[in-house]
């Protein structure tokens, strides 16, 4: 049965309070195929399940819907330039003038892993052993999360831009699956964090990445959001954002950081956002 107006503008609504992902005019068809699994699972046609969820009592099925709405795209070192960032200017400036060189990273909205997994491969590559390296990756969705956590991947996903010498170093063969080694593993905290709640612990960072979320919110939320980010970076701090976000027009307190065919942003002298 197709998704009526209502029902849609019900779960868009329940979506927008729990996680302000704004759903408008022409995602019904998203909606709809992302409840799809949900209802079958429950022997239900998804009017049936949106019924059932008007009822409101099971705030697991509510929890359930959210995070079918993430959209939980990813690869290994992807779009290749925030990375490239990070090699030539990014960590060189944080770690100039540190006596002891360490880093604290970020990955908000981090998927199934690849991301925060990358940044620690890279890291182990540009880093003397003896620097600490922390990273922190959080994720709306305890779905991916458990993936994330047990580093384990298929064939089809290492092959989705990761590198064969980091395959050949930090991944072991097991069936049919590749998993990433427990020294790469035990330098990322998965925790399951909203971004409309306080900042998780772990900061203040040095680094946030928060690519390709922001494009799913409203401009009140995108700034509450950078203001967020703001009170848990370290002076110096950097934020990557994705390929189609800016903090420009949206919060002032940034500076934007042109690096290759990419940008970066710090906050200014003194601002705390």
């Amino acid at each position: 049965m197709t998704l009526t107006l209502d029902s849609f503008e019900f779960v868009a609504d329940l979506v927008r309070r729990r996680s302000a992902i704004s759903l408008g005019p022409g995602k019904e068809y998203l909606v709809e195929s992302r409840l799809a699994p949900l209802a079958r699972e429950r022997g239900d046609d998804v009017e049936g399940f949106v019924r059932r969820l008007r009822q409101g009592s099971d705030l697991g099925l509510q929890e359930a819907v959210v995070e079918a709405m993430t959209t939980n795209e990813t690869s290994w070192f992807r779009d290749h330039q925030p990375f490239d960032a990070l090699r030539s200017m990014i960590v060189p400036m944080l770690l100039e003038g540190r006596v002891v060189p360490r880093l604290d990273v970020w990955s908000a909205a981090c998927s199934t892993g690849q991301e925060p997994y990358s940044i620690v491969m890279m890291l182990d590559e540009l880093l003397p052993e003896h620097a600490l390296v922390n990273v922190t990756a959080t994720d709306l969705s305890n779905e991916v999360l458990d993936k994330a956590r047990s580093g384990s991947y298929t064939q089809l996903e290492v092959n989705r831009g990761l590198p064969a010498p980091y395959l050949v170093k930090h991944f072991r063969r097991e069936g049919a699956a590749w998993t990433i080694d427990a020294r790469m593993r035990q330098r990322v905290r998965f925790l399951r964090h909203n971004l409309l709640d306080a900042p998780p612990a772990g900061g203040p960072f040095d680094v946030v990445f928060l690519r390709n979320v922001l494009i799913y919110f409203d401009l009140p939320v995108k700034q509450q959001i950078l203001r967020r980010m703001a009170q848990v970076m370290r002076p110096g701090g950097f934020l990557v954002l994705g390929a189609a976000e800016t903090t420009v027009g949206v919060d002032d307190a940034w500076e934007r950081v042109p690096v290759g065919r990419t940008s970066v942003y710090r906050l200014g002298p003194g601002r705390t956002s």
